[in-house]
């Protein structure tokens, strides 16, 4: 019944937006349907906001109204983001695309499985590797195992992902967040600076304020993410995520991600002094299906374009970005469900046949 329900609200949605109902009164029923506490979401060119809204709470049970500034946890929207670092490093020569993993530790090698022997950067940021799927979900290792701080636990971490038993692998990709955890470590090494402050000093940079974990424990006054049941998440450490920090755990506002994902588009038609276009689209096209923290795909009019989803288990955030139609459409939410995706999804169709038909 609850199907049925959603299903003709949506449908009812639609025609009203047909007749011409605007997007943010659109969006808005989508976020009441859906259950979605907090949805900010904008459409972009290379130039231009065409589009930025903020709609609901910051948190269920309160009465804290949304902003345009409030944070999200992007989950592994943050491996594009370490992608660029390591390509703007590799254009830099402090590493190439062919930097094998031990060149840079040679120390880890023998207690390492010997398949993982010639990994090298592009490898791992490409998903081209047998190293086995992890999550924060993963019941092992567990915290205990790890002593130290981050940045040890997080090495550490990576010992023992390089010890795991390889898995096979369909078409030689393997959907391993352990690879973006490996590659953090070279590109560690190659600059002679921990993870955080390469992702600081780009922020510096862009002009772009990129924070790290839950947005309520930088600030109990930001969204509050909220998982599977609806409950809202305690500010706390989650010491999973913090390993996986390479590959899905940036907090960024809606303004600051729309500057980056502007410089994308920028940086696909040869508009950025930081890399050339080839170098852009190497990033966006350059490995079939999953390149360095793209997916790639084409719509029913054959509208390519790359995307990635976060989803660190309680934040739920979709980036798409159309370089030939210099378009891009950013969607957050402070909150993961079946329900929340479904709803993600349907305003995704509908930004999309209104500005990339």
């Amino acid at each position: 019944m609850k199907k049925l329900y959603i299903l003709s609200l949506s449908l009812l949605l639609l025609a009203t937006l047909s007749n011409g109902q605007n997007t943010v009164s659109f969006a808005d029923s989508i976020r009441k349907a859906y259950h979605i506490p907090e949805l900010n979401f904008a459409v972009l060119s290379s130039d231009s906001i065409l589009e930025m809204h903020s709609l609901g709470l910051k948190k269920i049970g309160t009465y804290r109204k949304s902003d345009i500034h409030d944070l999200f946890r992007i989950g592994s929207n943050t491996k594009a983001i370490t992608g660029f670092i390591a390509a703007l490093l590799v254009k830099q020569g402090k590493l190439s695309w062919d930097t094998r993993f031990f060149d840079l530790y040679p120390e880890l090698k023998a207690a390492s499985n010997p398949t993982y022997s010639n990994l090298n950067l592009l490898n791992l940021l490409t998903f081209r590797t047998r190293l086995p799927r992890y999550t924060y979900t993963n019941k092992h290792p567990t915290p205990d195992q790890f002593t130290g701080n981050e940045e040890q636990q997080r090495f550490q971490f990576a010992q023992w992902a390089l010890k795991q038993k390889p898995v096979p692998t369909k078409d030689s990709i393997s959907f391993s967040n352990l690879g973006y955890v490996i590659a953090g470590l070279m590109l560690e090494k190659a600059s002679g600076k921990p993870y955080k402050e390469l992702v600081t000093d780009l922020g510096k940079q862009l002009s772009i304020n990129f924070y790290f974990g839950q947005p309520n424990n930088i600030d109990t006054l930001q969204p509050w993410g909220h998982n599977e049941h609806r409950s809202p998440e305690p500010p706390g450490k989650n010491s999973k995520l913090d390993w996986l920090l390479p590959t899905g755990n940036i907090t960024i506002s809606l303004p600051d991600y729309a500057k980056f994902i502007q410089l994308q588009l920028q940086g696909l038609s040869g508009k950025s002094d930081l890399l050339t276009a080839n170098e852009f689209n190497f990033l966006h096209y350059g490995r079939p299906e999953f390149s360095i923290g793209w997916f790639y795909n084409s719509d029913e009019n054959n509208n390519v374009y790359t995307h990635n989803t976060g989803n660190p288990g309680t934040f739920l955030t979709n980036v798409y970005v159309f370089k030939d139609r210099n378009r891009a459409i950013i969607i957050f939410a402070n909150a993961q469900t079946m329900e929340v995706e479904e709803g993600e999804n349907l305003l995704f169709e509908q930004l999309r046949k209104i500005y990339i038909p």
